[in-house]
């Protein structure tokens, strides 16, 4: 029954006689579809982000690739598809995780990164491999870099030696990568997370050359919904997500770093977004308590937004970010500015020559320096943002707004619409990112 009880202190989460009991009917069930054999299991070759997949999952002209369940002779359409394969602790909980990220068709739980070949449960981890998943997902839709995004928001990544409860090398987190674009995407990644300090350590999870996915037995495939039971009893006890839920709140899921999605990100739902959704939910926001805006932020975006803290330069998200869309509040999600009226300053700082809605700006004035500035704050949340200027270019009015990246959240100009922003579109229709008039602000009155 090792197939259930991973490790002699998963035991514990059946605590009571009767959830023995219960317990005891999904181990039967369970050990029937463990006496299937794999020996004729065959690896999978996770096929570069640029193949194009036949609908079910096989790279077109490759071998390595299984067939999708329910694939025929017939004709298939062709779309882009690509794949990713993760370490990510308990494949069980990384797959169900997984089936939640932007852009995601499907998650398979494997071993890979070992030596042996025709793994099984029973004796992967003495062949040097880990439980990994293998991720289909949609090009179009969210980008590799994105995906890395989603792991290190749902794993321990400072872990060295396995995930949460379970132990050892072969629960330990892991990247993939099939080329050296896919590695500098990695890179790139981790580097944010630790700029951003959201741990107490640098994130040390490996990156590694792509390797063989072998896929697992099918009782472990899609656990959770053959054995809710066990699975709940086992992710309820495991610690991941109280881990998550720490750093990262109810923005596990959400993915705001530069890069993660592709430009030509479509509506998942491919419908126009109902009124509910387009309303501008920010106008009636409440600002949490302290506490609950800790479990919310990270410890990073809580200093600067809560506590009038001031990132470090050049070491932030947004400084040298040049994607299309807007920047809006991290805290309530009101419009702040937008990559149109964002330039260059040399500061190592977000700079943008004009607000995206003034009305959602506050300005007060800071004598905490030796020089007096003029502070800038969101509206609705209240969040500190930066300081405004009057420095910038010339020939945009001469402002600038000198902002934390902590303090802002991107949404590319292709998640507008769903995301209910669709009203600032028509800014990326245009050529001409000049603007002829600047927003007034208490810097007017005083200039000397």
């Amino acid at each position: 029954m090792q197939f259930f009880i991973r490790n002699p202190r998963r035991w514990s989460i059946c605590r009571s006689r009767s959830a023995v009991i219960v317990v005891g009917a999904f181990f039967l069930a369970c050990t029937v579809l463990a006496d299937r054999t794999v020996s004729g299991q065959r690896p999978v070759q996770p096929p570069d982000a640029g193949e194009r997949l036949i609908d079910g999952g096989q790279a077109a002209g490759t071998g390595d690739a299984r067939k999708g369940a329910g694939q025929t002779g017939e004709s298939q359409s062709v779309r882009e598809e690509a794949t990713a394969m993760f370490a990510a602790g308990c494949f069980w909980s990384a797959q169900t995780d997984f089936e939640k990220a932007p852009g995601v068709i499907g998650v398979e739980v494997g071993y890979a990164g070992g030596k042996s070949r025709n793994p099984t449960y029973g004796n992967y981890s003495s062949g040097g491999h880990r439980e990994v998943i293998l991720v289909k997902y949609d090009p179009g839709k969210v980008t590799f870099a994105g995906l890395v995004e989603f792991l290190l928001k749902h794993v321990d990544p400072v872990d060295k030696g396995g995930s949460f409860i379970d132990r050892g090398t072969k629960y330990a987190p892991a990247i993939f990568v099939a080329t050296e674009s896919e590695r500098a995407e990695a890179q790139r990644v981790i580097r944010a997370f630790d700029e951003m300090k959201i741990y107490k350590k640098p994130i040390t999870l490996p990156i590694l050359q792509q390797a063989e996915f072998w896929p697992a037995e099918e009782y472990h495939q899609n656990y959770r919904l053959k054995n809710p039971l066990a699975y709940h009893s086992y992710r309820s006890t495991c610690g991941r997500d109280e881990f998550v839920a720490k750093y990262w709140g109810d923005r596990a899921n959400e993915l705001t770093l530069p890069g993660a999605f592709p430009d030509s990100e479509k509506n998942d739902a491919g419908e126009t977004p109902s009124s509910d959704r387009t309303k501008k939910r920010w106008e009636d926001f409440k600002k949490p308590g302290l506490i609950e805006l800790r479990k919310r932020l990270t410890p990073a975006q809580f200093r600067v937004t809560q506590n009038n803290g001031t990132e470090t330069a050049f070491h932030n998200a947004y400084w040298n970010h040049h994607s299309q869309g807007i920047y809006v509040d991290v805290v309530s999600g009101e419009p702040l500015f937008a990559s149109v009226d964002k330039f260059d300053s040399g500061t190592g700082w977000p700079s943008f020559v004009k607000p995206l809605q003034s009305e959602n700006l506050v300005y007060r004035e800071d004598r905490q320096e030796s020089m007096p500035r003029v502070e800038v704050r969101s509206k609705h949340a209240d969040s500190h943002l930066g300081h405004v200027f009057d420095d910038g270019p010339a020939d945009r009015g001469g402002m600038r707004y000198c902002i934390n990246s902590c303090a802002l959240r991107f949404i590319p100009k292709a998640n507008l619409e769903r995301e209910g922003y669709g009203e600032f579109l028509h800014l990326f229709q245009q050529n001409d990112k000049t603007t002829g008039s600047r927003t007034r602000t208490p810097l007017d009155s005083q200039k000397k």
